[in-house]
This record gives structure tokens, C-alpha cells and sequence, in this order.
């Protein structure tokens, strides 16, 4: 049994009912979902091509990374709703992903790592 239910069964009023109809008009359709999805395959078969590109190494991996990024934005933002609630919440999530390619690019410098 739902809180909702719970509350509803002991004739206590639903916190949540008024917002409820207000934030179903922020979400997109399915169509958008299949769209985003989309996106996301053509930017992995994009990945996958990349790899077998004759390229140079450091180029590679940047792209990749940046690629990944990318990825992981629109993963977060479109399909945890963050794009849907206080811009806040998108920016602490994707600074913190800036943050951690930062600290990671220090962490292979300092330790005498090369990306060539």
C-alpha cells in the first residue's frame, strides 16, 4: 500500500494532489524519449567508429572522453528529469562531472601518465 493510499483509506487529504497536474505538463512525450535515445546510439556507433579511425592517440582519447561527456549529460539531465527541476540540481551534477575529469587529468599528470 501506497503513502497515497494510506492516506486516501484514512480520509486524510493528498499533500501532493494539486502538484501532481502541474508537473505532468513539464514532461516530454515518448516520442522525445526515443528521439534522445536515438541521439544517444548514433553518438555510441560514433564512439565505436572513432576507435578504428587512424588517428593519434591523445586526439582519440580526448574525443572519447568528450564524447562520454556528452553521454552522460543527456543521460542525467533528460532521463533523471534533472532538466525538469532547479537548474541547480543540473549544474552541481554536471560541474561535478567537470570536476571529476579535472581531478582525473591531475591525478594521470602527477603520476607520470601519458596519454601517448
Amino acid at each position: 500500500m501506497t503513502l497515497a493510499e494510506y492516506r486516501k483509506k484514512r480520509g486524510e487529504p493528498l499533500i501532493r494532489e494539486d502538484a501532481d497536474g502541474a508537473h505532468d505538463d513539464k514532461h516530454p512525450s515518448a516520442l522525445k524519449y526515443v528521439q534522445i535515445g536515438l541521439i544517444l546510439a548514433i553518438i555510441t556507433a560514433a564512439e565505436v567508429g572513432l576507435y578504428y579511425v587512424d588517428m593519434n592517440f591523445t586526439l582519440l582519447v580526448v574525443l572519447l572522453i568528450a564524447l562520454s561527456v556528452v553521454k552522460f549529460s543527456m543521460v542525467v539531465l533528460w532521463f533523471m528529469h534533472l532538466k525538469f527541476d532547479a537548474s541547480l540540481f543540473s549544474v552541481l551534477f554536471t560541474g561535478g562531472l567537470a570536476l571529476t575529469v579535472v581531478i582525473f587529468s591531475v591525478a594521470i599528470a602527477a603520476l607520470g601518465g601519458s596519454l601517448t
